[in-house]
């Protein structure tokens, strides 16, 4: 159950969407629920229009009307399941439906985390709900750390997850940036919250010879583009799918993650990981535990553009430094594979079914 529209990308989108693959793979049926329209090739169901709802610093493609739930709902009750995956149980979308009314076994994962979520002020209508849900997950200790201040409970964390090999070249973990050695690759939404504008300040600084690529839109694209229109060091990609992200990924000189607040994990920095390319991303909590403590990333302070600019310039003058944190990089990403993370959730729910049942007397 997504609260997302899969049509927009998004880290959410994209785990929900790796581990119902990662079950099919592992012999199990799964149905993807999801408003808005669904993208060709992708195994789901749309249950509604999908609208644009400011959460968190972003604007996030949901569905909050009464119709959305009532297809979400009456489509779970046609369809036999053993337990019901609910992403982001309590957000103002069909999941929010799900969890308050929803009778099967349901397991929620919480990725949420930052001051700016909808918890904090919404909390005490949101805790009965959340106690609705037989298991609680959070993709890190951030997310957990927010959901038990704000809902109480305990969480039990599973982290999200990709598949390592397809982001190394031919399977292996390859030599990254041999191709291209001074293009700087940039993914995700265009908003405050993810730091481009503090990149694009930060080209006033760096000393190297560099070609930052910038993939994806959001709200401060046209902006920001007009802003730095007359830089010809920048490179406005628009949106790209995964095939072009891979190759990019795997030809880059270096990958840079500049978030200043608002991330519960850090999918970003592990494919550039496991692309083996050099990173430089914010010193953010979860972006750290993700890059080993700074052993797989260069990180630096949020927000600071002069500190951004010297990552960079290190990164692309120190070689042999960057080279031997890519390759830890790559080591570490394989503790992220996608279907590790879905056979530990296949634990959960049955966990909760086996209890399911004996509560029913099944």
């Amino acid at each position: 159950m997504c609260p997302y529209s899969l049509a927009d990308p998004g880290g959410v989108q994209q785990q929900v969407l790796g581990l119902a693959d990662a079950f099919r793979r592992a012999g199990h049926e799964v149905d993807v629920y999801a408003p808005g329209p669904v993208p060709a090739g992708v195994a789901a169901t749309s249950v509604g229009r999908a609208v644009g709802i400011a959460v968190n610093g972003s604007i996030a493609p949901m569905a909050p009307t009464p119709n959305a739930a009532a297809r979400t709902l009456r489509a779970l009750a046609r369809g036999r399941y053993d337990v019901v995956h609910v992403h982001e149980p309590v957000a103002p979308s069909i999941t929010l439906a799900v969890t308050a009314r929803c009778a099967l076994a349901m397991v929620g994962t919480f990725h949420a985390a930052g001051d700016r979520t909808p918890y904090r002020w919404a909390a005490p209508a949101l805790r009965p709900v959340a106690r609705r849900l037989a298991a609680r997950v959070a993709v890190s200790q951030e997310a957990a750390r927010l959901g038990a201040r704000s809902l109480g409970g305990r969480f039990e964390l599973i982290g999200n997850g990709i598949d390592p090999g397809r982001f190394a070249p031919d399977g292996t973990f390859g030599d990254g940036g041999a191709a291209r050695r001074r293009v700087v690759l940039v993914l995700g939404r265009h908003e405050p919250r993810t730091g481009l504008a503090v990149l694009l300040e930060a080209l006033d600084h760096v000393r190297s010879d560099v070609a930052v690529e910038v993939a994806g839109t959001g709200p401060e694209t046209a902006r920001l583009r007009d802003r730095h229109r007359h830089d010809g060091r920048v490179v406005w990609l628009g949106r790209i799918d995964d095939a072009e992200k891979v190759t990019r990924l795997r030809s880059a000189a270096a990958v840079c993650v500049p978030s200043l607040e608002g991330e519960s994990f850090g999918v970003v920095l592990l494919e550039a990981m496991a692309a083996r390319v050099p990173l430089v991303a914010s010193d953010l909590v979860a972006y750290r535990a993700v890059a080993d403590d700074g052993r797989a990333a260069r990180l630096v302070a949020p927000g600071d553009p002069v500190a951004l600019a010297a990552a960079v310039d290190e990164v692309l003058i120190d070689r042999e430094g960057a080279a031997r944190r890519a390759a830890h990089g790559a080591t570490f990403s394989r503790m992220f594979s996608i279907d590790a993370a879905a056979a530990r959730y296949v634990s959960v729910f049955e966990r909760v079914v086996v209890s399911a049942g004996a509560r029913s007397g099944r």
